[in-house]
């Protein structure tokens, strides 16, 4: 039961330690982690570099929660497949994600919030409870203009979803464990939400991007 779960969870990690928003904005010359939030995630980088960048690194961090959560469902896993349930193997694929995209190796362990790669990994494993904590962000996006907000709320809904639509005790868990981990990777967030200045999604593009920290 151990080797199964040690690979999905190692595999998990490097696929979600893909530091996509860095690589992103270092291909334009800025580095991510000196400009704006500081955050490599896809709302600072569309802030920083414009809606087509912002948009290749959601896409490519939701990927990457796929990819973690979704391969130990379609390895033929032979001798292993009989040592662990593959959505097990899923989730624990999907946690070891969010722990890497959070805190990359690739760069010394600095990451973003994993809202994106959450978003690809339920998609896999609990394509209900996505949709659903998908329309929730969507609502609370559009009646406020905050992302940060919006992300929080999905996240919260989770465990709701889960319930409702019977995914099991072990989803369950994982609902919450994720809520949890997004809500408290938002906790800045929620400070300037509470102060007034945390700042709501604009429309507009930079003319050019930033020149890169030293």
């Amino acid at each position: 039961m151990l080797v199964p779960l040690a690979l999905a969870a190692a595999a998990g990690y490097l696929l979600g330690a893909l530091p996509f928003g860095y690589l992103v904005a270092r291909s334009r010359g800025v580095d991510i982690f000196s400009v704006g939030s500081r955050s490599p995630g896809a709302t600072n980088v569309r802030r920083v570099l414009g809606t087509g960048p912002g948009n290749a690194v959601l896409l490519l961090d939701i990927l990457k929660g796929a990819a973690a959560a979704g391969w130990p469902l379609l390895v033929v896993w032979t001798a292993l497949s009989a040592m662990a349930d593959r959505h097990t193997l899923g989730y624990v694929g999907l946690a070891a994600a969010l722990v890497g995209h959070s805190f990359s190796c690739f760069t010394r362990f600095r990451g973003g919030k994993g809202v994106a790669t959450a978003a690809g990994g339920l998609a896999v494993l609990m394509p209900c409870v996505a949709l659903s904590s998908a329309g929730v962000w969507i609502a609370v996006f559009f009646a406020s203009r905050y992302v940060s907000l919006a992300s929080i709320a999905a996240a919260a809904s989770l465990p709701l979803w889960s319930f409702l639509y019977k995914q099991g005790t072990i989803a369950m868990w994982v609902s919450g464990v994720v809520a949890l981990f997004v809500i408290v990777r938002h906790r800045a967030n929620i400070g300037r939400l509470l102060g007034g200045t945390e700042k709501r999604f604009e429309r507009r593009a930079p003319a050019s991007p930033p020149e890169a920290g030293p």
